[in-house]
């Protein structure tokens, strides 16, 4: 899909649609446990349910430059793209380092400052508050686990299909060989045992690849590719193809929108 226009100089040509706010969840990885471990770049961090589940996070690769699993994903994105749930930013940051048009987003002040010191462009902001050229990205990605954002799959792949333009990729990591469905009140702890030093509690989702097929095919998007990397697996979908006005985002489009919002290239992009 070609990426032209800017979203600042030319005029929207249909009301922007309104976000679906219902599953919008708290905003948890701004607590202290995970903004520390994105400022040191180290475990351990984990999402311990009251029961005592824990899901230890690779903050460690999170914090270091992209992978070739990573890589790999990368190599399939079309046109601008948005990364939701962006995290320190290194997905972000490789693809401009790569001259590629892409903003990420993520609901935690650190990530995103972390993000911009790599080079990226971020928001401060929640996958379910307006942003920029909704209906016009290119491609979208959750990885991370971030499908598990505000523990509602089938809301949060229902705002996806709004972000992305007709016929836009979405390339979502799941978890590896196992086909899970679960909804989870999980907090970020960064010790097992200490359950004094925990974040607030919020909802959470996993979902295998056979189980985030499911959940596609019931909102309307289709498979587009499945692969394996590096451990982890990934899968492709489609946004369902509509007639549409709108124009796509181009790099200037979104860079130059975040900008006029940012004048001081030291601070991250903020929610105002």
């Amino acid at each position: 899909m070609p990426v032209r226009g800017a979203l600042r100089s030319r005029p929207e040509r249909s009301r922007p649609r309104t976000p679906d706010t219902s599953a919008s969840p708290p905003t948890p990885w701004s607590a202290d446990p995970y903004s520390d471990a994105l400022r040191t770049g180290q475990g351990p961090l984990y999402l311990r349910r009251p029961d005592g589940w824990l899901l230890p996070l690779d903050v460690e690769r999170w914090c270091a430059r992209a992978d070739a699993a990573d890589l790999e994903a990368l190599r399939r994105c079309e046109g601008a793209v948005l990364d939701v749930g962006c995290g320190p930013g290194r997905l972000v940051a490789e693809l401009a380092a790569l001259g590629r048009p892409a903003l990420g987003i993520d609901v935690s002040e650190a990530a995103v400052a972390h993000t911009v010191r790599l080079g990226g462009q971020a928001l401060h902001r929640s996958v379910f508050e307006p942003l920029p050229g909704e209906g016009r990205w290119d491609t979208a990605l959750l990885v991370d686990g971030n499908v598990g954002i505000g523990g509602d799959p089938a809301a949060l792949l229902r705002r996806m299909s709004q972000l992305l333009a007709p016929g836009g990729l979405l390339i979502v990591e799941a978890v590896p060989d196992m086909d899970v469905d679960e909804r989870v009140h999980v907090h970020v702890v960064r010790v097992a045992n200490d359950h004094g030093a925990a974040g607030p509690a919020f909802p959470w989702a996993r979902l295998g690849a056979p189980a985030l097929l499911r959940h596609a095919a019931r909102a309307g998007w289709r498979p587009d590719a499945q692969w394996e990397a590096g451990g982890r697996s990934f899968v492709a979908l489609r946004n369902r193809s509509t007639s549409s006005t709108a124009e796509p985002p181009n790099s200037a489009a979104v860079i130059s929108s975040q900008r006029d919002r940012n004048l001081s290239p030291d601070r991250p992009v903020a929610d105002r």
